[in-house]
């Protein structure tokens, strides 16, 4: 796959004009739609929303905005040089494969949940001049349209933030790298982000978060299953030595040797490339196991890549998540059929990914994403850390530690085994969904 499809640049005058334009269009298209999807008070006898007065329009119109604009900000100081813009980057606009991957996960997940929500909340009713009509699950699809933008913004944040927390030894010298767009994000920091905003706008629209989650996460899956195939064509989150015997090895480009769309030599290496170009340990090339010390039948690693333009084959531990999240996303949608109580189906998922999520741990070579080894070091305590070798089983990851005290969330979820009953404000639960 493509690292980058094609880059476009913003060298020329027009050039800058137009992204002005662009970014201006995008934010004044933020705030209409934000005045014009303003809703009022619900009124408890009919469960409809009012009109809503003008403070409500400018509320909310001010709000999305606000996150538009700095959006904006960030983007063309990324995009544009700095005879264009303050501090400008001049990065241009790279359309990476991961980035349309994991847009197009996004927008999959987005819309097949707002479908779930019509059918969740489906109420019929009969109104005169109409007939029979779903006067709740039409309401319900909006919502998740607008929760769709917010879950966006948190699970950016959550993301972000995890990956400096585990990597803030690296941001401790320059705090300003915590707010560049050239990377390093962790999923679950992205899913603690996300789910903080859903139950935040739960709360606010008095939904029961249970009840939404179990629509929603399913498909979760869905988005990460595509997301992951935009993680293999980074060549990040990339997986363990494989040995060069091995059948399900594969290898990550270094600069300059994939093309774009257009024919034009990539300037960036993958990340996986980049990591092994600086890893000064040594590897058996046939077997693929890692040493600390040269043996006989033993390369260097950055010599081995600097030699060859290529990572030394790994295991494509993306490929194994995304076909595990695609199986994952099929059968929660199968399940929903025989859901005994609200949170069900969130239980489900929180017990299956943190499976899915260790099991894949096991086969990753990505130092980067945090391990107990690397905390020791951090911490100071380099004697702790030589006991705890980076290739060795008991060198648990960050995503380890979660998928653990996710699996007894979700066990202990499961365990309440709550009743389907009538939900606040939202009329019974339907038998099957």
């Amino acid at each position: 796959m493509l690292p980058v499809l094609f880059r476009v640049a913003f060298t020329s005058l027009w050039m800058q004009l137009l992204l002005y334009a662009v970014a201006v269009g995008v934010v004044s298209s933020i705030a209409v739609n934000g005045w014009r999807g303003a809703m009022g008070p619900v009124d408890p006898k009919s469960g409809k929303a009012g009109p809503a007065s003008l403070q409500d329009k400018l509320q909310r119109a001010g709000s999305l905005t606000l996150v538009g604009a700095v959006l904006a900000y960030f983007g063309l100081k990324y995009m544009l040089p700095e005879d264009a813009f303050p501090g400008g980057k001049g990065e241009g606009l790279p359309v990476h494969t991961y980035g349309v991957l994991l847009a197009t996960g996004f927008i999959c997940a987005a819309t097949v949940a707002g479908r779930l929500a019509q059918d969740e909340w489906r109420r019929v009713t009969f109104v005169e001049g109409q007939g029979f009509v779903d006067t709740e699950g039409p309401k319900r699809r909006e919502q998740l349209v607008d929760l769709a933008f917010w879950v966006l913004i948190g699970g950016l944040v959550g993301s972000r933030v995890l990956f400096v927390m585990v990597n803030w030894q690296d941001y401790a010298r320059d705090w300003t790298q915590v707010f560049s767009l050239g990377g390093g994000l962790v999923f679950y920091g992205g899913l603690i982000g996300a789910g903080l905003a859903a139950y935040l706008f739960a709360r606010k629209h008095d939904m029961d978060f249970l009840r939404l989650a179990d629509v929603c996460i399913p498909t979760v899956s869905l988005g990460q299953c595509l997301g992951r195939l935009g993680c293999f064509s980074a060549g990040c989150c990339w997986g363990d030595m494989a040995g060069s015997h091995s059948h399900t090895g594969v290898m990550f480009p270094g600069s300059g040797v994939v093309k774009d769309l257009f024919g034009q030599w990539g300037r960036a290496p993958s990340l996986a490339y980049g990591s092994q170009a600086e890893d000064s340990r040594f590897v058996i090339e046939a077997t693929g196991q890692v040493l600390h010390e040269a043996a006989p039948g033993a390369v260097r690693i950055s010599d081995w890549v600097a030699l060859h333009g290529t990572t030394l084959p790994v295991y494509p531990t993306q490929l194994f998540e995304s076909v595990g999240q695609l199986v994952l996303f099929v059968a929660l949608l199968y399940a929903r059929r025989f859901r005994r109580f609200h949170g069900h189906i969130f239980a489900l998922w929180l017990m299956a990914y943190a499976v899915l999520r260790t099991t894949v741990e096991l086969f990753r070579g990505d130092l980067e994403r945090g391990t107990l080894h690397g905390l020791l070091e951090s911490l100071g305590a380099q004697g702790l850390a030589g006991a705890v070798p980076l290739e060795a089983w008991y060198n648990v990851s960050t995503s380890q530690f979660i998928s653990l005290c996710m699996f007894t969330f979700g066990a202990v979820l499961l365990g309440r085994h709550r009743p389907v009953g009538e939900a606040p404000g939202l009329g019974p639960t339907p038998s099957a969904a």
